[in-house]
């Protein structure tokens, strides 16, 4: 079960989830547009603190094809994570990147929000490397974050229908991971907003990592 945790905002905590067994280790990165973000300089430091078997993952909220270009040329991250709406960022644009980084691996979100989200999903098969199913609300220009689950019976439908595998998120913690992998048994589970801390910081608990990790990889 491949466990990916984001909004990491410091080597202290890039060492410290390379320790709990963290996958992918992921970092909100831009130049400023969206809450959060950490520039290419910061996520550099951040990724230099990841350790193998763990994987830097850069996400990118934008539809900007020259900054997502500068990310990866300047980062050079192990996974790049487009997030950007897919109004914004289509199946085709994602696939240029791909001609253009042939070598890198790509994830993809994806808006789950009816049976729409299955079409949309099945758009990017053999264009990502990874998909990742997260709640979205109408008229946002990125996907995710908002730390709601949704309709686990459509991301079940999306893992049944892909043929790359499918990450999972969306209002996900050590109190419900276990029941969201049993219910759809994706390729693996992801957690931002339930791992941070309460006081408004935007920096994980560490506990609730570890839970998320342990509870994630007994299944």
């Amino acid at each position: 079960m491949i466990v990916q945790i984001y909004e990491v905002s410091s080597p202290q905590e890039a060492r410290a989830l390379c320790g709990f067994g963290v996958d992918h280790i992921g970092v909100l990165v831009g130049a400023g547009s969206f809450p959060r973000e950490q520039s290419i300089a910061c996520a550099r430091e951040i990724f230099s603190a990841i350790s193998v078997p763990s994987r830097s993952s850069a996400l990118s909220l934008s539809d900007d094809p020259d900054l997502i270009r500068k990310i990866v040329t300047e980062l050079d991250p192990d996974i790049l994570h487009l997030g950007a709406s897919t109004e914004l960022l289509t199946a085709e644009d994602v696939a240029m990147f791909k001609r253009d980084f042939p070598s890198l691996k790509l994830m993809r979100s994806i808006p789950v929000f009816d049976q729409n989200s299955v079409a949309i999903a099945m758009s990017y098969d053999r264009i990502a490397d990874l998909l990742l199913l997260d709640s979205h609300k109408t008229g946002d220009k990125q996907i995710g974050a908002l730390g709601v689950t949704h309709d686990w019976e459509i991301d079940r439908q999306i893992v049944e229908s892909v043929n790359i595998p499918v990450i999972m998120a969306g209002g996900l913690g050590p109190e419900n991971v276990v029941d969201a992998i049993k219910s759809v048994r994706p390729a693996g589970v992801d957690s931002k907003t339930k791992t941070d801390k309460t006081d408004g910081s935007h920096t994980k608990d560490l506990d609730k990592v570890r839970q998320f990790v342990e509870f994630a990889k007994m299944i």
